[in-house]
């Protein structure tokens, strides 16, 4: 793998997104309702299958949500923890 995840020999392909991408509405049995979406970041294509020619293509894509509705109940205001800023995982 190259840098950034590119399979050496993949090319990256410009792309136009035909229509804004839809929000899916999801309602949580806990009452919560969310918003989700993908918006695509790039598309790469990278050869083609072996068995039948086509070409093979990499989406790389990330998920939007956005909360909608959330209970009372379900609302839990932390007390303000150190976050241990400037130092490392490793001792």
């Amino acid at each position: 793998m190259m840098p950034g995840n590119i399979p050496p020999g993949g090319e990256l392909v410009e792309f136009e997104i035909d229509e804004e991408p839809k929000w899916i509405t999801v309602k949580l049995k806990d009452g919560s309702v969310i918003q989700i979406k993908m918006e695509i970041v790039a598309i790469m294509r990278n050869g083609n299958d072996q068995n039948t020619g086509l070409p093979m293509y990499m989406v790389q894509a990330t998920n939007i949500i956005r909360m909608m509705k959330v209970p009372k109940d379900l609302i839990k205001k932390g007390e303000k923890q150190d976050d241990n800023r400037g130092q490392t995982l490793y001792r």
